[in-house]
């Protein structure tokens, strides 16, 4: 071998081990193809943002850069004409780039400066997203050295895609565009914006005006009192929605608008009674879950329905309009003689045959205005659904793939594994939201395509969607916390290949996004790497001595903690074992990013007898044989994030754990009056109703089971004049040894709920 050859061969294996031991920038959505190479280049105040093609949008991209890093970074760049390109940053439409795929881009950095190219404006404006993630690694300000690399990168799917809810709960115009925005950071392109429900009507219609005159707004329950307002809503100008579509535009996400139809009517039809099957004015509802109001399929309700449509489509330029089909419960229409009339003259047998024919009318008219009807994937039921319709599956997967076996697209959107009202937790500290749990692994887990799927049939699926109700959000707080960091987890599901998806490389990629979330303010849970801190109650109730664990749903992170009252940093004792404490102490743990950056705030736990004997109400599981959880705030429209209580429409009945029970004499209720607005349809059948004996109903408590002896029964006052928090006591006859316990509301159920907020165990000193 030739001394040349030799060189040759060792500068190739310097470069190999350089690139080997190169930490993986911190992209997500992680690229297609990315390979490093030996050197960097140095960002900083004077290297000029090159406009490598005239053109309006490269402007705009460059110029939208720029802006995004000085309110990162505290860099600020200067976009200049095209003939400065030494060590400069180059953004330029090339129709020659190497990548063909829409939403593509090329992105170099070299020792001699930086080019992002794309063949279409969204790629550029993609190549430009990830740029900034270079540039922004870490928490930090000012000039940052870029490793060089190479990238080619294109979406996996077309439609990926966030939905917001503003008919439950209505956001602002700054809420929407601040969630666009870091919509745009993900390299997400659809919002779908749910604008109308039984809850509220949210979008101007300026032929209709009572849909916001009086759809828009509701009472809530208990209107008035404990801080609950006179009414809630709000709506949607169309200026406002024009500004909003733009703004979308701007940063390459269509708005795709949904109008709730036939069912979920209900603001609409309290708005103009005639548009219903009853004649009948309802209320603009208060009640959570499936009302029974419908619109009438007459044809005055149809010419409703096209003049609105007629004014959302020039609001939206959108190829696709949703107009739901979910959820549309028909006894209104089974007791009706008109439309059961309607049912006879059309040949039609069934109330679902007859929403299939509902759909397939309006389906019709959007296609004759050059638009494509996209519903819920109850759509599927009634037949007749047009051929060129998109199917959005949310009862799990089995829509989309009846669909896509049919020939129609559709997008994933599935319950729960998709829905980001789900708690990513079950800790105590966690906000309010539907149960399962539904982890940031799991949405990374989530797969589009579904297996049962051949290859044609697959190419049906545009992509995957993440859902965002807000039954249980009343502000945008809510909102954050329940969308990031899953948004990221989501932007990889959608965008990377699944042979690319790697959860380890994931999470190591995460500290610098949690970084980018805190600079602009963005409220993100942390629950994924919040310490649990775990011990056995009893042993230590038994010794006086806790062993205590610590962990989290990633083990992800180093815990630090302290004993002695402060704040833990990264400097504290670091944990690698179980250890144990005397009892009484304060413990604290905070979760740090091998970086040192924080991962998830502090943590504290105080372990002593009293602490120990007592649990909050969200902790305490339900009853066996009924799975349905809420985590609820005590008012509708609360304002503030904590506390959050446990409920459980169905069945007022929870477990409080195996206790050592010596020397316990007494039990202390911190007790909370909820509202019973949840519309349960033909489920309301299900819900068990306890004999009281008092006037109001007590909370009974039973020893080890639900059918154990009775240990205490706490009468419960009267709702109409007592607080909507109160206190509950009871002397507890004597135990020795471990013992459950089983709490059971028997409150009478068309009046309040009632929930947990904490349990104690009183002993004697």
């Amino acid at each position: 071998m030739t001394r040349r050859l030799l060189a040759a061969c060792a500068c190739l294996l310097l470069a190999t081990l350089f690139s080997a031991q190169a930490a993986p920038p911190s992209l997500i959505p992680q690229p297609v193809q990315l390979t490093t190479a030996q050197g960097q280049f140095r960002v900083d105040a004077h290297t000029p943002v090159v406009l490598g093609d005239p053109s309006a949008a490269t402007r705009h991209t460059a110029t939208y850069f720029v802006d995004l890093l000085a309110r990162t970074r505290g860099l600020r760049l200067h976009p200049v004409d095209r003939h400065a390109t030494k060590h400069a940053i180059v953004f330029e439409r090339d129709p020659h780039a190497a990548v063909a795929q829409h939403g593509g881009y090329m992105l170099d950095v070299t020792p001699q400066g930086i080019r992002v190219s794309a063949r279409d404006n969204a790629g550029l404006f993609h190549g430009a997203i990830t740029l900034w993630q270079l540039l922004t690694p870490a928490a930090g300000h000012g000039a940052v050295e870029v490793p060089a690399l190479h990238i080619r990168d294109w979406p996996r799917f077309r439609w990926r895609g966030l939905m917001l809810d503003s008919a439950r709960h209505f956001q602002s115009v700054a809420d929407i565009e601040r969630l666009l925005d870091q919509m745009a950071q993900h390299k997400l392109d659809v919002f779908h914006w749910h604008l109308t429900d039984d809850q509220g009507w949210r979008i101007q219609i300026k032929r209709y005006p009572e849909l916001t005159r009086i759809g828009a707004w509701r009472t809530p329950p208990d209107a008035g009192h404990d801080g609950e307002p006179l009414r809630y809503g709000g709506f949607y100008t169309q200026k406002q929605i024009r500004q909003v579509v733009a703004y979308a535009a701007a940063r390459y996400i269509t708005i795709v608008p949904e109008l709730d139809m036939p069912g979920h009517a209900q603001a609409a039809v309290a708005s103009y009674p005639q548009l219903g099957v009853t004649g009948k004015r309802p209320k603009v509802s208060v009640d959570w879950g499936v009302n029974p109001y419908l619109y009438n399929v007459d044809d005055h309700t149809f010419t409703f329905i096209d003049n609105v449509l007629d004014e959302v489509m020039a609001l939206f330029p959108s190829k696709y309009i949703h107009v739901g089909g979910d959820e549309a419960i028909k006894d209104q229409w089974k007791a009706s003689p008109a439309v059961q009339a309607k049912m006879k003259a059309l040949g039609i047998t069934s109330e679902d045959a007859l929403q299939g024919w509902f759909i397939g009318r309006i389906g019709k008219y959007l296609a004759a205005h050059g638009r494509r009807l996209v519903g819920w994937d109850e759509i599927l039921e009634g037949g007749d659904v047009p051929a060129d319709a998109t199917v959005m599956s949310w009862r799990g997967t089995a829509g989309a793939i009846t669909a896509a076996k049919a020939g129609h697209d559709v997008v994933l959107s599935p319950a729960p594994q998709l829905y980001f009202d789900e708690v990513q937790s079950d800790r105590a500290d966690e906000y309010a939201g539907r149960l399962p749990v539904e982890t940031l692994q799991s949405i990374y887990a989530f797969e589009p395509v579904p297996k049962q799927l051949d290859a044609a049939q697959a190419k049906h699926v545009l992509g995957a969607q993440a859902n965002v109700w807000t039954e249980h959000m009343p502000t945008m707080a809510h909102v954050e916390h329940a969308v990031f960091p899953r948004l990221d987890a989501l932007s990889e599901v959608d965008w990377s290949p699944a042979s690319a998806r790697d959860w380890s490389g994931f999470l190591a990629r995460l500290p610098a996004q949690l970084a980018r979330y805190r600079v602009q303010h963005i409220g993100y849970a942390d629950s994924a790497f919040a310490p649990d801190i775990a011990l056995d109650r009893n042993a230590a109730l038994a010794s006086g001595i806790a062993t205590v664990t610590l962990s989290n749903q990633t083990g992800f992170g180093s815990f630090r903690y302290t004993l002695d009252g402060s704040m833990p940093t990264r400097h504290s004792t670091l944990y690698d074992k179980p250890f144990a404490v005397k009892l009484p102490t304060t413990l604290r743990v905070a979760t740090f990013a091998p970086d040192g950056s924080a991962l998830a705030a502090p943590r504290e736990r105080v372990i002593d007898r009293a602490h120990l004997l007592s649990r909050l109400g969200v902790t305490l599981p339900n009853c066996p044989g009924s799975a349905f959880r809420l985590r609820v705030q005590p008012m509708p429209d609360a304002r503030s994030v904590q506390p959050v209580y446990a409920v459980n429409v169905f069945d007022s009945c929870q477990l409080f754990p195996s206790t050592r029970m010596d020397g316990v004499t007494s039990i202390r209720v911190d007790a909370v009056r909820l509202e019973r607005n949840y519309a349960l349809a033909h489920d309301a059948s299900k819900v068990i109703s306890r004999p009281h004996t008092t006037p109001f109903g007590e909370l009974v408590v039973h020893a080890d089971r639900c059918d154990g002896v009775v240990l205490a029964s706490m009468p419960l006052p009267d709702p109409a004049h007592g607080a909507r928090r109160f206190t509950l006591h009871a002397r507890l006859p004597k135990q020795v040894g471990n013992h459950a316990m089983c709490l059971i509301y028997t409150a009478p159920i068309h009046g309040p709920l009632y929930a947990l907020g904490r349990v104690s165990l009183v002993a004697s000193p």
